[in-house]
């Protein structure tokens, strides 16, 4: 199944399936918010599925992926990882950074009372933080009881996402430093318009990793097209390392980190910060700076046939 949120006046939105290819949407009658469905998935979704079906067979009304808000606009709770360790390897070398263990994953807590919708402007108050956009994949869960293991984690997954973790550059050093975690450097992020349910991706949804390349393009110029699998940890043991101490409510978003592969000279990259390590590395110096004002990203992930999954994240930075 795939479903949107369209703004109907209050802070969750209205939820709308969406057809499989993104042509057609309709009101969900059964629930009327994706927090609502998270939180009481069986349920719901026996009713949804035939929802599903009948705007498939041409029910509904066209879908404008450009209206939609974040499929949720505004979750209990944004977990993020650190899973492609070629990247967290790549900032090791340019930084001198002694490498940090693979186990247990780098994970932080960040904002979830507002995800922004995907075409719409991002205010940020200055050029001079270091605007970045990190392109990622995520997934959204249902409850998950605390120390549930990975193997039993994996069916907590209702949802995939893909997400745009907007960063601060230049203010994450100093937060980094301080010990205390991570707050003026990591704005709210954006979620693309379609959440999917698992089985949408098929043969690309393997080891609870996404197994699909993140088309990034910066000002309309590509920018990166890394491949999604090479997680070193799959979602299920992101949710897992989360679940170790605590309960994870329904509706809990868990990130994958900037999607990234050793190959990123040939691939590109899913956040400027890359692309600045290997110039550092390759010339001695970055030569591409970070975002201005009026700039433009575009990330979208699609199925290898070409069938549209998430839907276009594409927003301009303005002056907050």
């Amino acid at each position: 199944m795939k479903f949107a949120t369209l703004p109907n006046g209050t802070p969750d939105g209205a939820l709308y399936v969406v057809s499989r290819d993104h042509s057609r949407c309709a009101p969900a009658l059964a629930v009327s918010t994706l927090q609502a469905l998270l939180e009481n998935w069986d349920q719901f979704a026996p009713a949804l599925e035939a929802e599903y079906d009948a705007v498939n067979a041409g029910a509904g009304v066209e879908f404008d992926p450009t209206q939609t808000l974040s499929p949720l606009p505004r979750a209990w709770q944004w977990l993020d990882g650190s899973a492609y360790d070629s990247h967290g390897a790549l900032m090791e070398k340019v930084f001198n950074i002694a490498p940090l263990p693979t186990w247990p994953p780098l994970m932080y807590q960040g904002i979830s009372d507002r995800f922004h919708a995907p075409c719409a402007d991002v205010p940020l108050p200055s050029e001079d933080d270091g605007i970045d956009f990190e392109g990622e994949f995520g997934i959204i869960t249902d409850h998950v009881p605390m120390g549930t293991d990975a193997e039993a984690a994996f069916s907590h997954i209702r949802l995939l996402v893909q997400v745009n973790d907007w960063s601060l550059r230049k203010l994450a050093p100093r937060e980094m430093k301080t010990g205390f975690g991570w707050l003026q450097c990591k704005p709210a992020c954006t979620m693309a318009p379609v959440a999917v349910t698992p089985d949408e991706l098929g043969d690309a949804w393997r080891d609870a990793r996404i197994d699909l390349p993140l088309l990034v393009d910066w000002n309309g110029t590509r920018f990166g097209a890394a491949e999604g699998y090479e997680m070193s940890v799959g979602f299920d043991q992101l949710i897992a390392h989360a679940a170790y101490s605590r309960d994870l409510v329904a509706g809990t978003v868990i990130g994958s980190g900037t999607v990234s592969n050793e190959t990123y000279r040939d691939v590109g990259s899913s956040c400027i910060a890359e692309r600045r390590g290997i110039e550092i590395l390759d010339h001695g110096a970055p030569e591409t700076d970070f975002m201005r004002f009026g700039d433009q990203v575009r990330m979208e992930a699609v199925a290898r046939d070409g069938t549209p999954l998430f839907g276009a994240i594409n927003q301009r930075v303005v002056k907050g």
